[in-house]
């Protein structure tokens, strides 16, 4: 299994210490699944120890689809001590501008949009992420911190 790879842009967390926990993370660690329960869910607990976890309603209508019933699925993000963040409404904004630039460039893929909004809403709160896939966090919100398996060489970056 690869390292694991922290990118950070600023040294403030305007939320304290807390991360966005990226759907196929939790996947990863509710199906044990067999090539990333262990790193998945090392990283959330290196995450929880440091501060907060926490998902936004994204996160959760995807999540939701593993689940049979809402009981269940309450009673699963209880246990995971997941902090339920609003989705700021700025963040509508910048996932639509972001996913105007993928269409440009030839993306074809309907389906990343709620990607654009996870990204965007880590954007304008000053979260980082923990997901193993940071590719499109990387190339459309390169100001997001991730936390990662791999990531790809990226420019420079600076805040404005």
């Amino acid at each position: 299994m690869e390292g694991t790879f922290r990118r950070r842009i600023d040294e403030g967390n305007p939320v304290g210490d807390m991360t966005l926990i990226d759907t196929n993370i939790l996947i990863d660690i509710w199906t044990q699944d067999p090539n990333w329960y262990q790193w998945s869910s090392g990283e959330f607990g290196n995450c929880l120890a440091a501060g907060e976890v926490a998902i936004n309603p994204v996160i959760a209508a995807e999540l939701s689809l593993g689940f049979s019933s809402e009981t269940d699925f309450q009673s699963a993000l209880a246990l995971a001590n997941l902090i339920r963040l609003d989705l700021p409404f700025g963040a509508s904004f910048r996932a639509g501008e972001a996913y105007k630039i993928y269409r440009k460039r030839g993306g074809r893929k309907t389906s990343t949009l709620p990607d654009f909004f996870i990204g965007a809403h880590a954007e304008l709160s000053g979260i980082p992420i923990l997901t193993r896939n940071p590719s499109g966090f990387q190339t459309y919100f390169p100001r997001v911190a991730l936390i990662s398996p791999k990531l790809v060489p990226a420019p420079e970056t600076t805040r404005p």
